[in-house]
């Protein structure tokens, strides 16, 4: 890999850490607005996304597990786990334009939804519920590496204040995160390519995450959010475009 490409993966790799650790989620819908276009396939994309996002993932955990509540965990996480398997299989046979098309139709209805209908629907943290949005989670962390949002609306019902909350997310993504990984190096996406580049983005995670955890509780997420979700809309039409 050129050594331009390399820092450009660092930089995104500091970015998605840093949304991730700020608003609990998001390292997947941040670096893969532009990861399918430094990597060679997009297999290899979504690979090297979940493989970063694990280790924003294990610092949180470590630091919040006390937090986590698993009756309101498993049943979302057993679902998304064995959904996000077969949606796999599907993208070990699709073509890499055709998905980079449906990625960036992901991204601009996520935009939407977020922006300007997230907070006016409220979703009850019941079992058809958690298994609907595991489902939903799934689908969309085996394809694209954005298990984050149905996930997000479901934890963001259940819990009662913002560490629980933390806790439960980063929880559902390390585990769901890691056997998607397990998932990927079965079906071959798991090259050289991609272990040398997370070798490189390795520190830039820690950055990331470390300068998330400073603003935490100082920046006002609403803003965050808000500026993520327009970036988020603007990728997807240039990635709908090419």
């Amino acid at each position: 890999m050129e050594i331009s490409t390399i820092l450009l993966l660092m930089t995104l790799s500091v970015g998605a850490a840093f949304v991730q650790r700020v608003s609990g989620f998001g390292f997947g819908i941040f670096i893969m607005t532009a990861l399918p276009y430094l990597m060679p396939s997009y297999g290899e994309a979504v690979t090297l996304s979940g493989a970063l996002a694990i280790v924003t993932s294990i610092v949180i955990v470590h630091k919040m597990h006390q937090f986590i509540v698993w009756p309101k965990l498993l049943p979302i996480l057993i679902t998304f786990l064995i959904v996000s398997w077969f949606a796999i299989q599907f993208l070990a046979h699709a073509g890499d334009g055709f998905l980079k098309h449906i990625l960036g139709a992901m991204l601009i209805l996520a935009s939407i939804w977020f922006l300007f209908f997230s907070e006016r629907i409220h979703i009850r943290p019941t079992m058809p519920m958690q298994i609907s949005m595991g489902t939903l989670s799934g689908a969309m962390g085996g394809l694209f590496g954005m298990q984050g949002p149905p996930a997000v609306l479901y934890f963001l019902a259940s819990t009662d204040h913002k560490e629980e909350y933390m806790a439960l997310a980063q929880c559902f993504f390390l585990v769901g995160n890691g056997m998607m990984s397990l998932f990927r190096a079965y079906h071959g996406f798991l090259t050289p390519t991609v272990g040398m580049a997370w070798c490189c983005c390795l520190p830039a995670v820690f950055l990331g995450t470390w300068l998330g955890g400073l603003v935490f509780s100082r920046i006002p997420i609403k803003t965050l959010r808000k500026i993520i979700y327009i970036y988020m809309g603007v990728s997807g039409a240039i990635a709908l475009m090419q």
